[in-house]
């Protein structure tokens, strides 16, 4: 089968594209012919090998992984002999190592049915976007309707998924974006969209329950800021703002769960893990149309 093989970090002009072999399901997994597969922002870490620091767990001088890719969707080929939900011919959605190639090995446990009425190419947008969406704003930041929420870096894949869980639930959203984003972060239902080139959404005295932070661009001290007094602060490391190639956003979140035991105010680090459960629960808000993937076309 063909696929993209990365043997060394870099710019994207290491990947390749190559023939290897075809994978053999293990017992409790199941093997997916790709009919899509998405991009995310770790695809482009792991490209880099960027913090440098996350090399110890990627592998030091080369990736241990060499297929790139994460979020699929696509069609059951097999299933090892473990697996009982599915079978060939099945359209599932998930998220494994490995998905950039015609097919992908995932265990039973993280995939799921695809949603009714979406598209491959809308399916496969939603596991690891709209699992650190659910799993940041419903676990962590246990958001209540009513609540009002900040999401910083709302025109991203997590952020968009992000506006509209939290519509979802019931609160009153506000999203930071650029500019040319504002019109993409009130699309899916932001009732305020802050532009940070003009303003400062840590300085104009506004007070949310929860603040997302999905960029890493402001310190923990003009977070709280923003936050009422109980508020609670959720940081997921989506950049490498403020802590450069060497930590990335490692710092911040380090920094984060330091001084989370001395404040009234929660400050929270989100660790996204893929489940079932999760992408089950992302199919039921697909299906019942309050969540959708935001898909734009850009060019330069």
């Amino acid at each position: 089968m063909k696929a993209v093989v990365q043997d060394r970090y870099g710019s994207p002009d290491v990947l390749e594209i190559r023939e290897v072999d075809k994978p053999v399901a293990a017992d409790n997994e199941v093997l997916v012919r790709v009919h899509a597969a998405a991009v995310n922002a770790r695809d482009w870490h792991l490209l880099r090998g960027d913090p440098y620091m996350a090399r110890m767990v990627l592998g030091l001088r080369r990736p241990k992984t060499k297929i790139r890719g994460t979020d699929f969707a696509g069609q059951v080929e097999a299933v090892g002999k473990d697996v009982k939900r599915f079978r060939p011919g099945d359209e599932v959605f998930g998220e494994a190592d490995g998905a950039f190639a015609e097919y992908v090995c995932a265990p039973d446990e993280v995939v799921e049915p695809k949603p009714a009425g979406l598209t491959f190419a809308q399916a496969a947008a939603m596991p690891l976007a709209g699992n650190t969406a659910l799993m940041g704003l419903r676990d962590l930041g246990r958001v209540q309707p009513g609540q009002h929420v900040l999401v910083n870096g709302a025109s991203g894949g997590v952020g968009t998924f992000a506006v509209q869980i939290a519509k979802s639930i019931g609160a009153e959203v506000t999203g930071v974006c650029s500019t040319r984003n504002m019109d993409l972060v009130r699309s899916p239902g932001a009732d305020q969209v802050i532009d940070y080139t003009g303003e400062d959404f840590t300085r104009d005295g506004r007070r949310y329950d929860v603040v997302f932070d999905l960029v890493g661009n402001r310190s923990l001290t003009q977070c709280r800021r923003a936050l009422t007094p109980s508020g609670t602060l959720v940081l997921s490391g989506g950049g490498v703002s403020g802590g450069g190639s060497l930590v990335g956003p490692m710092g911040l979140l380090i920094r984060g769960q330091a001084l989370s035991s001395f404040v009234r105010q929660r400050l929270l680090v989100l660790t996204a893990t893929p489940s079932k459960g999760n992408l089950a629960a992302l199919r039921e808000l697909a299906e019942s149309g309050k969540v959708a993937p935001v898909m734009t076309v850009r060019t330069r």
